[in-house]
């Protein structure tokens, strides 16, 4: 009963503010709806990021993919890092500078109305095929195990996944098809609160579990129990993603997450400023790699603990293979006390919502705005259009409750959302990044380099197995493969046929674009503890007898000093091509500029 209590309060008042925060919006109006009338502070830009980002599939599908396979996992948490220093420096400043509402009206922008199109149908199909059934589904499994819905209320497990599907489908749809963009990014911020405080305790409460009574010993038990299983880079021949995997599939993958999917760039692009928004996104850069603790290691606590007969964790059903996917919820039933189960609930349910109604938001924004008022009706008034992504919505709901619980039948939730995503995110990220490159490669080249991508990909890893006929890669190689082939293909497109003329970047003076003044020292802070990181948990950190925080610490401080050295190195190339060119950079008026003398 106090669980339950503890679970309502939290939920009930994350509802109450958020009401009164945006009772008072224009919520009839596209850029109030969709946009939350570019009023959000960086504070609410990181809250809301972190927590679209961090949900039950997170928590749940990565903290199972760490009971499997150790700390190298953590790559995809920590690359995060590095790619949201790109979306500040990069994708936001051009993002802001023309005013777009959606990544499509980007590629409008710079290809043209039919690439906008194409690419809302394909951000449409990543949204309702390959994020929004697994949220649903992971929230579902993880709730339901949390209270115990299926003892309690007496009935089967799949009654039991089917409820709770649908429960979370039409309360997380509430926020997102009726309160806009501003009801999801303040509930963000609050939820973010409450799962930041819930979601480190179980690591604590967790550690001091493994070690009887102590945190130290718990500690100490990671690294001399199974040190291996704390070594993140990914050295080993078995390494669930190899240190060459980070380099050629996370990071690009990453790169698609943070700087170009539309349900996490439509945060940073209601912000007020660039400079705001730079604030937020660093900020969220730096939650992310302090995320691991959250995401990574109470999985490895699991299985230190069901080794040691602490924790039972089942086996799937007809197999002898360890259910990874409950561990998370079971080791949080079995470390937190009822009354602090109740609140962890309440935040889970959040985080859950969060992911949830931003994807619908999101979905319902590229509907509205490159389907509808594009192809059918481009007189529609703001109100037609948002009442069009509200019906779509509510549409989307039923569908995502309707496929959410076949993902029950797969062997890991966690790779199973990033293969079936790695379908289209890497071309698509691969052409917006050729549209920012290249101001005169023509739309040819991104058509060409769509099909190329989603053929190679899908082709290789799901019909051929990852088998090229003459090797056997991982996945991860081949997405890296698969940029590079994507790249080239275009090259070759836009060598033979090239534009008579550069593309110009459409400017908007809509916001603010002076970058924020500290952003390079945040970013070189951010990039030091990301170095740290995995040589502290490497065999020249802590993971073997001859390694030491010592050795982190001058390995780090000797890569920082590499990268100084290059940094200079390329500014020095950059600026003598400029000058060969014949360029001034002094008598160039910049944007900033040009804003402020707009704005007067």
């Amino acid at each position: 009963m106090l669980t339950l209590l503890s679970f309502l309060f939290f939920t009930a008042l994350v509802a109450f503010i958020s009401y009164m925060k945006t009772r008072n919006d224009n919520l009839q109006q596209i850029s109030g709806y969709f946009l939350a009338s570019r009023s959000l502070t960086w504070i609410v830009i990181a809250g809301s990021l972190f927590l679209t980002n961090i949900s039950a599939e997170q928590l749940t599908g990565l903290n199972a993919n760490a009971f499997r396979n150790g700390a190298n996992v953590m790559a995809w948490e920590t690359t995060s890092a590095i790619t949201l220093i790109v979306l500040a420096f990069v994708f936001l400043p051009r993002y802001l500078k023309s005013g777009i509402t959606t990544i499509p009206q980007f590629l409008e922008y710079r290809f043209g109305k039919r690439m906008r199109i194409v690419a809302s149908a394909i951000f449409i199909y990543a949204i309702v095929i390959g994020f929004l059934p697994f949220v649903l589904y992971a929230g579902a499994i993880t709730l339901s195990k949390l209270f115990d819905i299926q003892g309690l209320l007496g009935i089967s497990a799949n009654a039991t996944l089917w409820l709770t599907v649908i429960a979370i489908g039409v309360i997380g749809g509430i926020y997102a098809v009726f309160g806009g963009l501003k009801a999801v990014a303040v509930s963000d911020t609050l939820n973010g609160v409450g799962l930041l405080v819930a979601g480190l305790l179980v690591p604590i409460l967790g550690l001091i579990a493994l070690g009887e009574g102590s945190f130290s010993s718990g500690v100490s038990a990671l690294f001399t129990d199974a040190p291996e299983r704390m070594n993140a880079a990914g050295l080993t021949a078995d390494a669930n993603i190899p240190w060459y995997g980070i380099i050629s599939g996370v990071i690009i993958i990453n790169l698609f997450y943070w700087c170009t999917n539309q349900a996490i760039v439509q945060r940073a692009l209601g912000a007020k400023t660039l400079a705001e928004s730079q604030k937020g996104v660093l900020a969220a850069a730096l939650m992310k790699i302090g995320g691991i603790l959250m995401l990574v290691l109470p999985g490895i606590i699991a299985w230190h603990m069901h080794q040691q007969g602490l924790l039972n964790i089942p086996v799937k059903a007809g197999s002898d293979v360890l259910n990874s996917d409950v561990s998370y919820p079971l080791l949080v039933r079995a470390i937190l006390p009822d009354w602090l189960t109740g609140f962890f609930c309440a935040a889970m349910f959040g985080a859950i919502l969060s992911s949830f109604n931003s994807g619908v938001n999101s979905l319902s924004t590229l509907i509205s705005l490159d389907i509808y008022k594009q192809l059918i009706n481009p007189a529609a008034t703001d109100k037609q259009t948002v009442t069009v992504g509200r019906l779509f919505g509510i549409a989307t709901i039923v569908i995502c409750i309707c496929i959410a619980p076949a993902i029950a039948t797969s062997d890991s939730l966690y790779t199973l959302m990033r293969t079936i995503m790695a379908v289209i995110n890497v071309p698509i990220f691969t052409v917006i990044l050729l549209g920012v490159i290249s101001k005169r490669a023509p739309a040819l080249a991104g058509y060409i380099g769509l099909a190329t991508g989603m053929v190679f990909f899908y082709t290789t890893h799901f019909v051929l197995g990852d088998n090229l006929g003459f090797a056997k890669v991982h996945w991860l190689v081949l997405v890296g493969i698969n940029f590079l082939l994507m790249l080239s293909v275009m090259g070759i497109v836009r060598w033979l046929k090239p534009l008579d003329a550069p593309v110009q970047l459409h400017l908007s003076n809509e916001v603010d674009v002076t970058p924020w003044k500290h952003a390079g020292i945040a970013s070189w802070g951010l990039i030091a503890l990301f170095v740290l990181l995995y040589t502290l948990l490497s065999p020249l950190g802590l993971t073997s007898a001859n390694g030491s925080a010592m050795n982190a610490v001058l390995i780090t401080a000797a890569v920082l000093l590499a990268l100084f050295a290059l940094r200079h190195v390329l500014k020095g190339i950059v600026k003598s091509k400029a000058v060969c060119a014949g360029e001034n950079p002094q008598a160039t008026v910049s944007t900033e500029s040009h804003y402020a003398l707009s704005r007067k």
